[in-house]
């Protein structure tokens, strides 16, 4: 019979590996020139195809609503049959053993996408279910292994396909999710179905969760680092395997173990009480009183000043339903955010493989997505080091100006995103480029794990599930009018470049002034999304200072307590 202190974190388990075979969308540019060329359709009609998958994430709310009425599990499997119905068509029509209108395939991109927000959902949940006190820190350990998808695909194709690359991404898109939401059955139906079971923390439990979550963290990191630095052909799919899947799924046990082992032999020492804490997230303990008081006592009236203190937060993790929730001025910083910033870098990977193939490196275009990928991964990771962190300091001892406000690393995790469009701008070499793409990967991946996290702490954990997919429903929007202009122009810069015309007789755009114009743009719109970052920062930050404040003071109490 498996212990409670470890069905969660073989639910974690689960979750990294589901997060970690279906970051589908990624691999887009690897087989998108072969269905462009199979569709016989131009670059408009491509970025309306990629289009298609992202507005599939608008159906994403769906998934947190059936999981009010539904196990976990059975949303599991609806978001597999989606992908294997979506993807699985795909490769029959890029194999030519259908063929179907381009209205068909459109909605078969449509199918595709709408899986990934119901997986990232499943997790999202069983993450906040299982780790109530620290589960910013376990969201983003599996949402960030969404980044080496591709990698993993990338080094599967290479060892059992490689000469046959295009498609056989498209063959694992279908079949890999599903096969893992098999293996991962078993962990989710052993979960503990007591809310009460998992809040029962002592001290020592919790410095155990402190302890494996580092480990898990150094884990995840030793992966991403094998799978950028070792060639695809050099690597060895065993190694992959002991980090990605069986390790973390076993060493919490070892841990778990190794210290009761520890606890037997030093039973007779002293017992000291642990002087740190994970990262408590429990927002309901928040006084609605002392949060009524925060109001800035400033004597200014500058317009700046009131668009900063109107119908601003006044307290962390307020429940919000979704309708009081898009009233919130907050809501739509947020949201702009998100749409200048997370889905500039989605739509800036849907066209990477045009992208490449326009500057004259299109042998590079696998590298150049790992590149991408990989450093979306590394984003994701480095968006929980301050939580990380914050499990082994001395929280007693520090001031509440000593905290980082979320949203304000938010703000930090985004100014490199202008200046790699800055440098794609200045310069068409395959460094500045590999530069450019790294960066807007860890941008990317940055928002989108901080994003979970400030969701559920600005309008409640409760129905994150259903608010954190209306956040994004600005991807396909996104998607629509940054391809779509990026599309357009592409198809501009034709005639005047040295275009070169395909086996069918299509054309493609070469030179760097196919998207020289469309970075320029994406910068600009960047610098709006670091913007609104920074605005939602400044009228956030009392809230957080207010929140860490009665913390640090009901830390003090404990401490100071006979």
């Amino acid at each position: 019979m498996v212990s409670l202190g470890c069905r969660k974190w073989m639910v974690l388990a689960a979750a990294i590996w589901i997060q970690a075979f279906t970051g589908t969308n990624f691999d887009f540019p690897s087989y998108s020139t072969q269905m462009k060329s199979i569709l016989e359709i131009n670059q408009v009609q491509l970025n309306y195809l990629a289009m298609a998958s992202d507005i599939g994430k608008l159906f994403g709310w769906c998934s947190g609503v059936l999981l009010l009425y539904f196990p976990t599990w059975v949303v599991l499997f609806m978001a597999s049959f989606l992908g294997l119905f979506g993807y699985g068509l795909q490769w029959l029509v890029i194999q030519k053993q259908i063929t179907l209108p381009y209205i068909m395939v459109f909605v078969l991109f449509l199918s595709a996408g709408g899986s990934i927000p119901w997986f990232n959902t499943v997790c999202f949940v069983l993450n906040i279910k299982n780790f109530p006190e620290n589960w910013p820190l376990a969201v983003s350990l599996s949402v960030s292994f969404n980044g080496v998808t591709a990698a993993l695909y990338n080094l599967i194709v290479t060892k059992l396909s490689p000469n046959d690359k295009a498609t056989s991404y498209l063959i694992l898109n279908a079949l890999v999710p599903f096969i893992t939401s098999i293996a991962s059955l078993g962990p989710i139906l052993q979960q503990s179905t007591s809310q009460q079971d998992n809040n029962q923390k002592d001290e020592t439990a919790l410095k155990d969760d402190a302890h494996i979550f580092v480990f898990l963290y150094i884990l995840a990191a030793v992966t991403g680092l094998y799978l950028f630095f070792t060639n695809p052909v050099s690597q060895n799919i065993v190694v992959v395997t002991m980090l990605l899947i069986v390790l973390p799924f076993i060493m919490p046990k070892v841990i778990y173990l190794i210290k009761s082992v520890l606890r037997a032999f030093y039973s007779d020492g002293p017992i000291e009480r642990p002087n740190y804490e994970l990262v408590e997230m429990n927002h309901q303990e928040v006084y609605h009183e002392e949060c009524s008081t925060l109001v800035v006592n400033k004597s200014g009236c500058s317009v700046f000043d009131k668009i900063i203190k109107i119908n601003r937060l006044r307290e962390l993790g307020e429940e919000h339903s979704a309708t009081y929730m898009i009233s919130r001025c907050d809501f739509w910083l947020y949201y702009v955010t998100y749409f200048c910033g997370g889905t500039i870098g989605l739509v800036y990977s849907n066209n990477l493989g045009q992208i490449v193939e326009s500057l004259g490196y299109i042998a590079e275009t696998k590298a150049l997505v790992t590149i991408y990928s990989t450093c979306s991964f590394f984003g994701r990771l480095l968006s929980a080091a301050m939580d990380l962190f914050g499990c082994f300091y001395q929280q007693p001892t520090i001031t509440a100006d000593m905290y980082a406000t979320r949203t304000g690393r938010l703000t930090l995790g985004l100014v490199a995103m202008p200046v790699a469009f800055l440098l794609l701008i200045i310069s068409g070499a395959k460094l500045a480029l590999s530069v450019a793409t790294g960066l807007i990967g860890i941008c990317s991946g940055f928002l989108i794990s901080t994003a979970v996290s400030i969701t559920s702490e600005l309008f409640g954990s409760k129905s994150s599930g259903i608010n954190h997919n209306i956040l994004i429903t600005n991807i396909p929007l996104g998607s629509l009018l940054y391809g779509v202009l990026a599309a357009l122009i592409y198809v501009d810069n034709i005639d005047s470049s040295r275009d070169k015309d395909l086996d069918d007789g299509m054309k493609v755009c070469i030179g760097r002034d196919c998207y020289h114009e469309t970075f320029m743009l994406w910068g600009l719109i960047s610098v709006i999304g670091v913007s609104s970052s920074f605005l939602l920062f400044l009228r956030t930050k009392p809230a957080y200072e207010n929140h860490y404040k009665r913390k640090i003071e009901v830390l003090e109490e404990t401490v100071c307590s006979p």
